[in-house]
C-alpha cells in the first residue's frame, strides 16, 4: 500500500473550472478502491462547495505566515481532503484563477506559492499531521514549485507531475522569484528559470521524478515545437521519465442507463430508446421533430483550441444538407455572435445555447446522433468518451487523447468491430466537412451505424484502468 498526497488547485465536486477538477475528483477515489492511502490537498477558496463536515486540524507557519489546515472529505466517499486555509489569499470572491470581475488574480503567484509551501510541509511531515506520503502527485503549474522545493530537502517522498494542458504555464517576471523569497539555488536554466522568467510549470518538469500527461499521443506531441509551447526541449530531454495515461470517466455520472437528466434511459441492448431522447431534445431546442434527420451536437468552450472556427466555416454548407445542429458553449464573444446569427437565419436547422447547463449537456450527449470535436489540440478530452458511452458517434481531429480514444470507421475497422467514431487529420474546414459527409453516409446505413454505436458503448473508460497505470508508476519510483 502506498501513501499518496494528491495536490490540485481544483477538485470536483468541491470546485471546478475545467477537466483538472474531474481528474482530481475521480482518480483519488479510484486509487482508494485499489486499497491505497490517499489524501487530497487544495486551497480553501471562498467558493468551495462544502457539503461535508469541515474541522480544524492544525496550524503551520511558512515564510512568516500562519496557515491553518482544515479537514473534510470528498462527498460520497471516504477520501480525506485537506484544505489550505489562508483567508487573506483564498477567502475572497472569484474562482481559483480569476477575481470576481473575471481578471486573473493580481497575486496569483503568491496564492499558489503559499499552496506549494504547505504541500511541502505536509510532504515532509512537518505539519503536525503525523502522516508522511510515499508519493506526492502534483497537477499543473499551480503545484509546480513542489518538486523544486522538495529537491533541496533530504529523505523526501517521490514526486509525480501531471500536465493537463501545456498552454497554461504560470510564468512571471524574474522579480517575482525574489519577491516570493524562493531559494536562490533554484534560479538557473535547468531549474525554474525560463528565458529570464520564473516558470512554475518548468519547475515541475525540471525536478519531478516522473512526468505524466493525460494521453499517450499528447505525451509525444508535447515534445514537438507545435505542441510544446516553448518547453519541448525540456520534455524531449526528459522523455525517459515522461508517459501518457488516458483519463477515465465518472461512470456513475455519465451512464445512459441511470442518467436522471435525460428523457429515457437506455443501454446497448435498448438502443432504440435513444430516439426518445432525440425527439425530446429537438423539441426542447425548438427544432422540427424528425426522427430520421441526423442531429449533430457540440458542447465546448468557444475558443481557438477547440476548432470552433472550423465548424463556423462548415455551417454555410451544413445548412444546405439534411441535418440539424445543436450547440452548447461559451467563450469568445465574436464567435458567440457568429453562431447566434446562424441560429437566427436558420431556426429550423440550428439551435445555439450560450452558457453552460449540466443537464442540457447530458441531454445533448443522449439526444444527438453525431458529436463534433475538431480540436486543434486536445490533451485528453472527455466529451468524445461521453459520446461513445451514449452511443453518439464522435467526429474528432486525430490529435492527443482524441487519437487515443477513437477508432476511425473505415472498412477494416467496421468489419472487425473496432470502429467507434470518425476521425480526420488536417486542421482545416475542408477536412472536417469531408468527415461530416462521411458520417452522413454511414448514418444512412442503419445496420453499420448500429454496429459502430454498440462497439462504442461497450468500450471501457473506467478510472480503474487509469488508476492501475498510476499505481504501477508510483511503485516504480
Amino acid at each position: 500500500m502506498k501513501k499518496i498526497l494528491f495536490a490540485a488547485s481544483e477538485v470536483h465536486p468541491l470546485i471546478k473550472t475545467g477537466g483538472l477538477a474531474d481528474v482530481a475528483g475521480s482518480l483519488p477515489r479510484a486509487l482508494m478502491e485499489l486499497s491505497q492511502e490517499i489524501r487530497v490537498i487544495l486551497p480553501n477558496y471562498q467558493s468551495i462547495n462544502k457539503t461535508e463536515e469541515v474541522r480544524f486540524i492544525c496550524s503551520v507557519r511558512v515564510n512568516n505566515q500562519d496557515v491553518n489546515i482544515l479537514e473534510t472529505q470528498l462527498p460520497d466517499s471516504d477520501v480525506i481532503v485537506w484544505l489550505v486555509d489562508c483567508p487573506e489569499l483564498f477567502d475572497v470572491p472569484g474562482n481559483p484563477y480569476l477575481d470576481e470581475s473575471g481578471n486573473p488574480w493580481h497575486n496569483i503567484a503568491d496564492r499558489f506559492t503559499l499552496f506549494c509551501r504547505i504541500i511541502v510541509e505536509v510532504a515532509m511531515n512537518r505539519a503536525h499531521l503525523n502522516w508522511q506520503p510515499d508519493v506526492v502527485h502534483c497537477n499543473d503549474w499551480q503545484t509546480g514549485l513542489v518538486p523544486s522545493l522538495l529537491s533541496i530537502e533530504s529523505n523526501t517522498p517521490s514526486t509525480v507531475f501531471t500536465i493537463h494542458n501545456m498552454a497554461y504555464q504560470g510564468v512571471f517576471p524574474e522579480s517575482t522569484f525574489y519577491d516570493l523569497n524562493l531559494p536562490r539555488e533554484l534560479w538557473h536554466p535547468s531549474g525554474v528559470e525560463f528565458h529570464q522568467m520564473l516558470s512554475f510549470l518548468k519547475s515541475g518538469l525540471s525536478y519531478a521524478d516522473r512526468i505524466t500527461t493525460v494521453s499517450p499521443t499528447y505525451a509525444l506531441e508535447i515534445q514537438t515545437p507545435e505542441f510544446g509551447c516553448g518547453l519541448e526541449g525540456v520534455l524531449s530531454h526528459k522523455h525517459e521519465i515522461l508517459s501518457g495515461i488516458i483519463n477515465g470517466l465518472d461512470l456513475e455520472q455519465w451512464n445512459p442507463e441511470t442518467d436522471t437528466s435525460i428523457s429515457e434511459p437506455y443501454n446497448a441492448d435498448t438502443l432504440s430508446s435513444k430516439i426518445i431522447n432525440k425527439t425530446s431534445l429537438q423539441a426542447r431546442s425548438s427544432l422540427p421533430v424528425n426522427k430520421s434527420v441526423p442531429v449533430f451536437g457540440l458542447i465546448s468552450r468557444l475558443v481557438d483550441q477547440k476548432g470552433i472556427d472550423l465548424v463556423i466555416d462548415c455551417l454555410d454548407e451544413m445548412v444546405n444538407m439534411s441535418l440539424q445542429f445543436i450547440l452548447l458553449g461559451s467563450g469568445d464573444k465574436s464567435v458567440e455572435q457568429k453562431l447566434m446569427n446562424f441560429a437566427r437565419l436558420y431556426p429550423k436547422k440550428i439551435s445555439i445555447t450560450i452558457g453552460y447547463d449540466e443537464a442540457l449537456a447530458h441531454q445533448i450527449e443522449a439526444g444527438v446522433d453525431i458529436f463534433l470535436m475538431p480540436s486543434r489540440f486536445e490533451p485528453c478530452g472527455l466529451n468524445q468518451m461521453y459520446s461513445q458511452r451514449y452511443g453518439t458517434i464522435p467526429i474528432v481531429r486525430e490529435t492527443g487523447g482524441l487519437a487515443d480514444t477513437i477508432k476511425d470507421a473505415l472498412p477494416k475497422s467496421i468489419n472487425n468491430n473496432t470502429a467507434t467514431g470518425i476521425s480526420f487529420k488536417a486542421s482545416n474546414s475542408g477536412a472536417l466537412l469531408e468527415a461530416i459527409k462521411r458520417a452522413m453516409l454511414l448514418y444512412n446505413d442503419k445496420k453499420t451505424w448500429k454496429k459502430i454505436q454498440i462497439t462504442a458503448m461497450e468500450k471501457d473508460f473506467s478510472w480503474k484502468n487509469s488508476a492501475e497505470q498510476y499505481l504501477a508508476l508510483y511503485q516504480e519510483i
